[in-house]
């Protein structure tokens, strides 16, 4: 399992980073839904970011795992550690696409539990 690089650097750490005379933006995201890095998965997202909004524009799972509420929450709670407030994603069903907009502010008691409701600092992992 990934092991935290530091907590010093989790508190630090942002969207924006500047070295020397560059700034490096997080702008895009590949979630993979795996217990180690490196293990074959059994779902991914690719999510784009831009100011407080965020949109999941692939997001496949393995034809034996779905994707379900714990899985939702896991992703919310990411996109709350990184400031998003609003989500939008597209929802293939009965081969249609129909549109969804999540507010990632407003917790649901069926959503994230308290304890999990207020932000955590992020934790960079080592994955080699």
């Amino acid at each position: 399992m990934s092991e935290p690089i530091s907590e010093k650097e989790s508190e630090t750490l942002s969207r924006c980073i500047k070295i020397d005379d560059w700034i490096f933006e997080i702008k895009m995201v590949r979630a993979i839904r795996v217990e180690e890095y490196g293990q074959p998965y059994s779902a991914i997202a690719n999510i784009n970011l831009n100011g407080d909004n965020a949109y999941v524009d692939g997001l496949m799972t393995n034809s034996d795992a779905e994707f379900v509420r714990e899985d939702f929450n896991t992703i919310k709670e990411y996109f709350k550690r990184l400031g998003v407030k609003q989500v939008q994603f597209d929802r293939y069903k009965n081969q249609q696409s129909t549109a969804h907009s999540h507010d990632v502010s407003t917790a649901h008691s069926h959503d994230v539990s308290t304890a999990e409701s207020k932000p955590q600092p992020l934790q960079l992992v080592s994955v080699g």
